[in-house]
């Protein structure tokens, strides 16, 4: 990774500049992003795109992530997407999936490589379809070695097993089996109420294991989720520091308020897979119905290892109507939330919305944006209240939505 990259990730993570052992976690979580945090990313886009209403006439920037919700966006052909990440890891996943779907013959292959992400004739896929068109820095990375293997072989060998979440929820399943949960009973529930059940009878306990409680109170268990030092904190703050509480209740949330055959991010969780079958929920990007509109919308997709308040200062006034800033602002310091609405406002088309997530409840936007800035978007609760409740991963306290006024 280059010296810059390092440094755009320090400064996204970093509250306290000067070395102390308070700072010391920043810099660890700052130096996992350099490799794959998320192999799938964690923020609900049916949820998304519904709140946002988007369309065939918007111009997208979003954040990368593991590229499941920018490769989703394009199924609603959008005219433009932009997606920026720091991670260069994370650039280069967004960059295959985009080929992938321009170059892979058909859905099933398609379906193959990133849904079971876990096949022997995979790699011949990649090697076949897709990597000949990639430039040659992306060829030279995807057949570079990870842990003595080759990193595209990682779509042989269950691709959402790896990475800083895929080890993550490795972890947890250790501690599940210690406690003797078995999630067979929760993928094969039939019912919302049997859902339930399972979590009083097998995940609730858990919560008031000594091994549990301990864990969850050090800030450094939680960055497989990709929640640095600063974000655990407003998580803690919704239960008056106590981050049990809350963690208890989004995994409630996660596991009992949307049926199980619906919930692709609770497969995730307890199966580590989606479906075997290939017959369960997954990302509108791996729908079959959905193929040919993501193969359509593809070619007006662009990736950056850039920050996104660098990248718009580069666009025209007045040249992108979607924002969706995942959960990056909570990492932001009052100096950089400023200059990132500074270039929204600046780019912003008459009607432009903005979609973000909180770690914790309450929208972080008023009394740290300048009033100047913020008093030209208008706040929707009611669009924002419904985003959350339809927002199936369940890991925030609060997604909320902006419109530009005028």
């Amino acid at each position: 990774m280059s010296d810059t990259t390092s440094d755009l990730i320090g400064e996204a993570v970093y509250q306290n500049r000067s070395f102390s052992f308070a700072s010391l976690s920043d810099r660890v979580f700052a130096r996992l992003f350099r490799g794959l945090v998320y192999p799938q990313i964690w923020e609900d886009p049916v949820c998304d795109m519904t709140a946002l209403g988007l369309g065939r006439e918007d111009h997208v920037v979003c954040i990368a992530s593991g590229g499941c919700n920018m490769m989703s966006y394009l199924t609603a052909r959008p005219a433009s997407v932009t997606a920026v990440d720091l991670s260069p890891w994370h650039v280069e996943l967004n960059r295959l999936k985009l080929e992938a779907a321009q170059r892979l013959p058909d859905h099933a292959s398609f379906y193959a490589l990133f849904g079971h992400a876990d096949q022997a004739e995979n790699v011949a896929l990649l090697d076949r379809y897709v990597l000949p068109y990639l430039d040659p820095q992306a060829r030279v990375f995807w057949n570079g070695r990870e842990r003595f293997r080759r990193r595209k072989s990682m779509f042989a060998r269950g691709f959402y097993r790896f990475g800083v979440l895929g080890t993550f929820l490795g972890a947890v399943h250790l501690v599940a089996r210690i406690g003797g949960v078995d999630f067979t009973r929760l993928l094969g529930a039939r019912t919302l109420e049997d859902q339930r059940a399972f979590f009083e009878d097998e995940i609730k306990p858990l919560y008031r294991s000594r091994l549990v409680r301990f864990a969850a109170r050090r800030r450094a268990s939680l960055f497989g989720l990709g929640i640095p030092p600063a974000q655990y904190d407003k998580l803690a703050a919704d239960a008056d520091g106590d981050i049990v509480t809350v963690l208890e209740e989004r995994t409630r949330k996660l596991f009992c308020d949307f049926p199980i055959g619906e919930n692709y991010f609770a497969w995730q969780a307890a199966n580590r897979a989606y479906k075997e079958d290939g017959t369960g929920p997954v990302p509108p990007y791996l729908e079959k119905q959905n193929f040919e509109a993501l193969r359509a919308a593809a070619g007006r997709a662009t990736v950056l290892n850039r920050s996104i308040t660098d990248v718009l200062a580069e666009a025209p006034a007045a040249s992108k109507s979607v924002y969706v800033l995942l959960d990056a602002q909570d990492w932001m310091t009052d100096d950089q939330l400023a200059a990132l609405w500074r270039e929204i406002t600046r780019t912003a088309m008459p009607g432009a919305r903005v979609l973000f997530r909180t770690g914790g409840g309450p929208d972080i936007l008023p009394g740290r944006v300048p009033a100047e800035l913020l008093d030209q978007w208008a706040y929707d609760a009611p669009a924002s209240e419904r985003a959350f409740a339809e927002d199936r991963s369940a890991i925030y306290g609060g997604v909320h939505l902006y419109r530009r006024k005028g």
